[in-house]
């Protein structure tokens, strides 16, 4: 009779070894980038009740995370400008790898994995060059890097998996920065926007550029609905008090959708969109605004503001169900819709700038 010790041997052989899944942890539904009550940072998985599942450090503070389609591994982003990303066995806490870009680029925050997770994608800056890059990792080979390719335009932020078709769609702030300056924004002036929707080996397929009086409204943030309509949030670099837009809609080949245009409530947003989701039917969207202090949430088909929700230094935000997830810098996890008091949950920590699904 065959031993497992045997069994095991002969599947390290053909190369069919077991590896954790995200059930393996209690089927987390979110991951989220924190601050503890001491200053140190950390990742965190939770459960869709606002349950922390794991909590695995991180050198300094994070900003957005990649979840590996099929193993329990993710990737945890520094905030822009960084120069790491530590890519985290989530059933051991152990470090599998620590990404740093390549001479002269650094991370802006965000990546994702291809739907076979053989590759993960990263939104970098070609600082010298002014150029938006997107890295391209091989994740069977221990998260080599094996290219790049450019954005679409200048600083990269976001990017997601399109649903209507293979490959990516990338969310160009339009920003000029370079680390010798901080974060100072260096081309407001004539910084141009736009949303690239781009082959997984770069060939630029479709983009949309806002209208010129909107070309300070940075795009930084995405949601993609499953039937492949594109949601962003935007981040307005213009005169303060403006009314402007901070989310709309997209598909390819058509022209943008700018939603709550002529509702006065869009100014409670400060000209500030955080984190943007659907609900999982995509009947609607929402975005946050930390600097605002709100949650606002639109119809798709009609495009107007269905409600606002106050609530103190909220930015993360991500489906249920039912509903929205959101998160606050005052550690509290809230269902929308509801009752502002409708508190999934509360902890110790500074919730950082996204929860990003895993489902």
């Amino acid at each position: 009779m065959a031993t497992r010790r045997g069994f095991l041997a002969g599947m390290l052989a053909a190369g069919l070894a077991p590896q954790a899944t995200w059930a393996s942890l209690g089927s987390p539904a979110f991951l989220s980038a924190a601050r503890s009550p001491g200053g140190s940072y950390l990742l965190a998985g939770l459960s869709a009740g606002g349950e922390i599942l794991f909590r695995l450090p991180l050198p300094a503070r994070g900003h957005a995370a990649a979840a590996h389609p099929l193993r329990a591994e993710a990737v945890a982003f520094a905030r822009r400008p960084g120069r790491f990303a530590d890519v985290i066995d989530c059933t051991s806490g152990s470090r599998i790898a620590r990404l740093e870009p390549v001479a002269g680029n650094h991370f802006y925050g965000h990546g994702v994995f291809s739907p076979d997770g053989r590759h993960l994608f990263t939104t970098e800056n070609d600082f010298d060059s002014a150029r938006g890059v997107i890295g391209v990792w091989d994740t069977a080979a221990g998260y080599r890097r094996i290219g790049s390719f450019a954005s679409g335009g200048i600083g990269p932020h976001d990017l997601r998996l399109r649903r209507d078709a293979p490959g990516l769609v990338v969310a160009n702030g339009g920003i000029e920065t370079h680390p010798d300056s901080g974060r100072a924004k260096l081309n407001l002036a004539d910084m141009r926007p736009n949303l690239s929707y781009l082959t997984f080996d770069g060939v630029l397929k479709d983009q949309l550029e806002l209208d010129p009086d909107l070309q300070q409204n940075s795009i930084r943030h995405l949601s993609v609905a499953a039937d492949g309509l594109v949601g962003f949030a935007m981040q307005w670099q213009g005169d303060a008090g403006a009314d402007v837009p901070i989310a709309g809609l997209h598909r390819p080949g058509g022209a943008a959708r700018l939603l709550g245009r002529e509702d006065p409530r869009t100014r409670n947003l400060n000209g500030y969109g955080g984190s943007i989701a659907f609900t999982r039917d995509a009947a609607q969207i929402a975005v946050t605004s930390p600097r605002g202090g709100v949650v606002q949430l639109f119809g798709t088909g009609t495009g107007e503001m269905v409600q606002e929700y106050r609530l103190r230094d909220v930015c993360g935000l991500a489906h249920l169900d039912k509903g929205f997830i959101a998160a606050t810098g005052e550690g509290h996890l809230l269902a929308l819709p509801g009752s502002a008091d409708t508190l999934l949950a509360a902890h110790p920590l500074a919730w950082d700038n996204h929860l990003v699904a895993l489902a």
